[in-house]
């Protein structure tokens, strides 16, 4: 009788523990993907880090920022990051605050906290909330959408 509930329960438990494991390699993947797109992001004054950085990203990419506005497309994110960011400041991912969210058959849902700091400053000065849905394609993954809302500046 014992090794019927133990077969039982193991029943049970295999599928929560392949949950597990999917949840934790797509939480690993979204991480990494956010690493490459910040990476890029954050040098995108240096010379072909501005394409690598629009390689992870929609060409109908939809841009939200409670400051700086909405941007519609690949192209006008680009300009706008050339104009304000690259040169200017680097972001900072705000160590274990990113949650990973499936969305299935399309990718994942990628939220957390991340700084600012000003180039060449020893401290960051802003902090906010960003959103990013992340679509899964044959070719690899793209942002799609953005939200980088609550701009506050740090203490």
């Amino acid at each position: 009788m014992k090794w019927l509930a133990a077969a039982v329960a193991a029943l049970f438990w295999l599928p929560v523990a392949h949950a597990d494991d999917a949840a934790g390699a797509l939480t690993t993947t979204v991480i990494g993907l956010d690493t490459s797109f910040f990476d890029s992001f954050n040098r995108c004054d240096q010379p072909g880090q501005l394409e690598k950085h629009a390689a992870l990203l929609d060409p109908k990419i939809e841009f939200y920022h409670d400051n700086g506005g909405v941007s519609w497309t690949r192209d006008e994110y680009l300009e706008k990051t050339r104009k304000n960011v690259c040169g200017h400041f680097h972001r900072k991912l705000v160590e274990g605050s990113v949650h990973v969210y499936p969305i299935k058959d399309f990718g994942a849902i990628e939220e957390g906290e991340h700084m600012f700091c000003d180039v060449g400053a020893s401290t960051c000065s802003g902090i906010a909330k960003f959103v990013i849905v992340w679509h899964k394609l044959p070719a690899g993954w793209q942002a799609t959408r953005v939200l980088s809302y609550g701009h506050r500046a740090l203490p």
